[in-house]
């Protein structure tokens, strides 16, 4: 799979969710925790959407928010564990 297809899952995945937050555009860097939108429930769902889509398992030590905050470290995070299977 490649980045252009994880970035669009991974960016219809967050339009849903920030569509019902009235927010009508996301840039690749926007950091979504600093926009204020997001939770704990948020970053478990995401967590969640990202091992059952891509077939791979985030570890404890990965849960770190610099991982997860924007589209493009959430693509990075994801292609990287792609890549070490």
């Amino acid at each position: 799979m490649n980045r252009d297809v994880i970035r669009t899952k991974i960016k219809t995945f967050l339009g849903k969710f920030f569509g019902e937050k009235g927010v009508e555009s996301l840039g690749d860097d926007d950091n979504f925790f600093e926009l204020g939108f997001v939770n704990s429930l948020f970053a478990m769902q995401l967590i969640t959407f990202i091992e059952s889509e891509f077939d791979v398992t985030i570890d404890v030590a990965e849960l770190n928010m610099d991982n997860f905050n924007t589209l493009h470290k959430i693509v990075d995070t994801i292609d990287k564990k792609i890549s070490q299977r």
